[in-house]
């Protein structure tokens, strides 16, 4: 049952900057509609690997990729696959909300310019993403204000509903909350609980309890490797591994 909701496969991969060997042979697959974080000490290659599903270390001089990841049974790390076509399919979302110095339409809808979409359509689904990043009524009046106004968290589902306006399948969130306060990071988890009827969901997160209050699954890394992989109940009540049973007794990290 769990192959048949597979969504994307990753199979013996690993990364290299120059001669540094940072992911070591990872096999790891994520399941549709579910949430799976990834845990683990700074450094560990976490943030490394989830750059790896949409392409983003490509960006990156003297690196290389080993293995594969497949989506659709398509090879992510083939340099031969249009990057901006799996962008479209696996979206993202970074520690620091990053809106363009633009209105906060002109953010959502940036995705959808090279679309050939008329006006109406494009207004249409402009809020149907502000109202799936659970924004919509607080800017519905203020959609041509410059999106620096907007607060941290604000912000933060602004660019969640930009990668929404594209129509991914999957979403990437690296360490989402990270800068900010109690009361966005609730609504942000909150949002991730709701998109997960969707879309199929990868954070990165340092925050424990964050993982296991929105995850399905946790991956623990080490080091570049992949200790353990498990349904959240699991790996928090009964994990298999003595390393992360250490690291979540707080013995190292």
């Amino acid at each position: 049952m769990l192959e048949q909701n597979i969504r994307v496969k990753a199979k013996d991969v690993s990364f290299y900057y120059g001669q540094k060997r940072a992911l070591k042979d990872l096999n790891i697959n994520f399941f549709t509609n579910k949430v799976t974080a990834f845990i683990g000490p700074s450094g560990c290659g976490k943030s490394t690997f989830i750059r790896l599903l949409n392409k983003m270390n490509d960006l990156i001089p003297n690196t290389r990729a080993e293995g594969k990841i497949l989506l659709d049974d398509e090879n992510i790390l083939d340099k031969k696959v249009d990057a901006v076509k799996i962008r479209r399919k696996i979206g993202m979302v970074f520690q620091k909300p990053n809106p363009f110095p633009k209105s906060i339409f002109q953010n959502v809808a940036y995705g959808l310019e090279l679309c050939s979409m008329s006006k109406k359509e494009m207004e249409r689904v402009v809020e149907e993403s502000l109202q799936k990043a659970a924004l919509w009524n607080e800017v519905k009046d203020r959609l041509r204000d410059n999106a620096l106004g907007l607060s941290g968290g604000q912000q933060q589902r602004l660019c969640i509903a930009r990668c929404l306006a594209v129509e991914p399948e999957v979403i990437l969130f690296d360490e989402p909350c990270a800068s900010l306060d109690p009361i966005s990071t609730s609504k942000i988890e909150e949002l991730i609980l709701e998109l997960k009827k969707q879309y199929t969901i990868v954070i990165v997160t340092h925050n424990m309890q964050q993982a296991a209050r929105v995850s399905d699954w946790t991956a623990f890394m080490y080091i570049g490797e992949l200790i353990e992989f498990s349904p959240t109940k699991e790996i928090f009540v009964v994990p298999k591994e003595k390393k992360t049973q250490e690291y979540l007794s707080g013995r190292f990290g």
